[in-house]
């Protein structure tokens, strides 16, 4: 894309208002880039891009085009690919750009890199060579959708990316998450999230604030019992597009006989006996023996 004219004067801002800052050479910077709003960019993102000898991107052919937005033109050689298929080996790149005294900037696709995007192998290996590594905070989808769910963190938050793709590994991770008592803030694709829907529902009435398309024109931010998630999903066919942001609300511990059965129940619909016992007693803590029995109980019943 060309310059975006309501940016013209970004270039200029960024410059008056960063370029008094001292930018060392042999540094990578981490620069944080918008989540779907191209005003989200940072006047010290901005300001480093311009500046930087090189740029390490997740995907050239998306950084390009963001750049140029913004008035800032970089050549092709400029730019070096670093995602998740090959950041082990083009880390060595970046580490020999470094060592010969440039400035070199990561950026991902959206957010901020080395969470749940690529950037983090990358870091730890200029870490590890002695270089320096600056951070250039920015839009990030997981602090964006913690600051509209109306939760107040007395005991942290939890962030688990994006949950396993197989329902099996699904399903015992969701199980995992109806005993964690803190806030868990989860990532998915639109092509995933009806399958997520459904395992999340056995959390029942457990508040899910969902957050599709944070920052961009149909953004939407709704809280909804689990179990009607699906329900929700459902009830506009535009609500199953584009990235999701899920935050599961915290919960008071107390394990019952009532949860224990709860948990096994889900457990030992997926899974043979004797790992359906030992995952629910490490996450309810109760006797691996009065599980086991339990287990055997319910077995009988189905057969």
């Amino acid at each position: 894309m060309p310059l975006n004219a309501s940016f013209a004067n970004a270039l200029k801002s960024a410059h008056e208002a960063a370029a008094a800052q001292h930018y060392p050479p042999c540094t990578l910077y981490v620069v944080a880039t918008p989540i779907g709003n191209l005003a989200d960019i940072t006047l010290r993102a901005l300001h480093v891009l311009q500046l930087a000898d090189s740029i390490a991107c997740e995907d050239t052919r998306h950084t390009q085009p963001l750049l140029r937005a913004y008035g800032i033109e970089k050549s092709g050689a400029q730019l070096l690919a670093v995602h998740q298929h090959n950041e082990a080996q083009a880390c060595e790149t970046v580490l020999q750009r470094l060592r010969s005294g440039q400035r070199v900037a990561y950026v991902s696709d959206a957010g901020t890199p080395g969470v749940s995007d690529p950037g983090a192998r990358l870091v730890a290996a200029a870490v590890a060579a002695g270089l320096k590594v600056v951070p250039l905070p920015g839009a990030s989808s997981v602090t964006t959708a913690l600051s509209v769910a109306g939760i107040v963190h007395e005991e942290g938050f939890v962030f688990a990316g994006f949950p396993p793709v197989k329902a099996m590994e699904r399903d015992a991770t969701v199980a995992a998450w109806a005993m964690e008592p803190r806030t868990v803030v989860l990532l998915e694709a639109p092509h995933r999230i009806e399958a997520l829907a459904k395992s999340l529902a056995t959390l029942g009435t457990r508040a899910v604030t969902v957050a599709r398309e944070l920052s961009k024109q149909f953004e939407e931010v709704a809280t909804v019992p689990a179990q009607t998630l699906g329900d929700w999903l459902r009830e506009q066919p535009q609500r199953q597009r584009g990235e999701f942001v899920l935050v599961l609300h915290p919960q008071a511990l107390g394990v019952d006989a009532g949860d224990d059965l709860r948990i096994l129940k889900l457990l030992l619909a997926e899974l043979p006996v004797k790992t359906a016992v030992k995952l629910a007693a490490q996450l309810s803590g109760s006797s691996r023996n009065k599980l086991y029995e339990l287990a055997l109980s319910l077995k009988c019943e189905v057969d």
